[in-house]
């Protein structure tokens, strides 16, 4: 895991700051986003289904699924110092490339966008590139906007 100041994210613009950890998407957490989510698509939740009717002949995560994971893949692959409050502000631009199988593994790519001051904090657009292990391409490409407010 990287540490980092926070007030230091200026000097990282452009750069690849961590890559992370492999993480599994289980079809038991594919269930649970679902119930979360009321999005019980067969797609994602009917095993038997999909492995006859999919493309992908097996159930698939949703795409926000991945999504969501972006906060845990940055608290995972980095610790910031200096740091009172860090807020999701949005996201600029998604994309869902390729589709994430139950039982694949995932990990960021997180690279420092842009940076600015804004209301007494930092405003850091990252870009995230969530690939799959194996795949030849990622799975989800995003530009998140988070603000950051020092100590």
């Amino acid at each position: 895991m990287l540490t980092l100041d926070v007030r230091t994210l200026r000097d990282r613009i452009g750069q690849e700051i961590a890559v992370g950890e492999w993480f599994e998407i289980s079809q038991a957490r594919i269930n649970q986003f679902a119930d979360a989510t009321g999005d019980h698509q067969w797609i994602h939740v009917d095993e038997a289904r999909a492995a006859v009717e999919s493309p992908f002949r097996a159930t698939i995560a949703h795409g926000f699924l991945t999504l969501s994971l972006m906060s845990t893949f940055i608290r995972d692959a980095l610790r910031f110092t200096g740091l009172r409050l860090a807020i999701n502000y949005g996201l600029n631009r998604v994309r869902f490339v390729s589709p994430v199988p139950s039982g694949a593994r995932v990990r960021a790519r997180i690279t420092a966008g842009a940076f600015e001051e804004v209301n007494k904090g930092y405003q850091v657009v990252w870009h995230v590139t969530v690939e799959r292990e194996g795949a030849t391409k990622p799975c989800c490409v995003a530009e998140w906007i988070v603000r950051y407010y020092p100590e």
